[in-house]
């Protein structure tokens, strides 16, 4: 297959989007048909000593339905940034793989990576794009976090429906139980925090959340499926091994046993 030209007035640079559109290519539509789609929920991020911890549980839910109980809500964007996504399932993730390729595609084409600053205005422009969508009820809510080389700090940005784009000082949450999430990591933020206590505590926010959200997803040991928690920091994105995730959690159950006599809450 012959790679395409352009003249100068057409050529889309970088911008992998716009080069979709001058090849003629087409993007998967989609459609309102009265289905009753999946949608993701909870998703948090904090920042901790040294980077950003963000995490989000494995529910997607239909309506009053259990739609898929191990869904993948926290990916790579590249190798210092991440995005996890709340909103329509099916939008969120393919726009998670149309970021992926437009960062790669704007490093393949320029020979440089692109700002950490310039990968949440890309993420913003793709939000603000699926408006139309959004307003037929295919919202999409991500949120977006990396370890900015030039200021060797993580930064964590997060969205609203038609696109704005805000950055946060120190956490954020999105999603149906984002709030009773954000208030778990508010009462327990401090600044500096380890990296055990920055992730310690995400995962605590996702239990409390599952404990009040019927959406949001908690820890599975039946079926062997946990919240997914990764880092981004120097070193680049990590995704932590479910093993240490499900050890956090049978920690915090302990220790609301020993406390209360019994586990609170039901463990979804």
């Amino acid at each position: 297959m012959a790679l395409p030209l352009f003249d100068p007035s057409t050529d889309p640079g970088p911008d992998f989007a716009a080069l979709v559109q001058r090849t003629g290519a087409a993007l998967p539509a989609m459609s309102d048909a009265g289905l009753n789609l999946a949608h993701a929920t909870t998703v948090v991020a904090l920042r901790y000593a040294d980077g950003v911890v963000m995490a989000g549980d494995r529910r997607a839910t239909a309506g009053n339905f259990i739609a898929h109980r191990a869904m993948e809500k926290v990916f790579p964007a590249d190798r210092f940034s991440a995005v996890a996504i709340s909103g329509s399932a099916a939008v969120s993730t393919e726009m998670v793989r149309l970021f992926q390729v437009q960062l790669e595609h704007y490093e393949k084409v320029e020979g440089v990576v692109l700002s950490l600053e310039g990968k949440a205005n890309q993420l913003a422009q793709m939000v603000r794009g699926n408006l139309g969508m959004a307003m037929q009820g295919f919202v999409v809510i991500p949120l977006f976090c990396g370890y900015d080389l030039s200021r060797r700090t993580g930064r964590i940005f997060d969205y609203d429906a038609a696109g704005g784009r805000y950055e946060e000082t120190d956490f954020q949450t999105t999603g149906s139980g984002g709030t009773f999430a954000r208030t778990t990591i508010r009462l327990g933020y401090r600044d500096n925090l380890p990296l055990d206590d920055a992730v310690e505590l995400a995962i605590l926010s996702l239990y409390e959340a599952a404990d009040a959200d019927s959406a949001t997803g908690g820890p599975d040991s039946v079926r062997g499926i946990y919240p997914a928690v990764a880092t981004v920091s120097a070193q680049g994105y990590a995704r932590l091994p479910d093993e240490e995730v499900a050890r956090r959690f049978d920690a915090i159950i302990e220790r609301r046993r020993g406390s209360n006599g019994n586990a609170e809450g039901t463990l979804r």
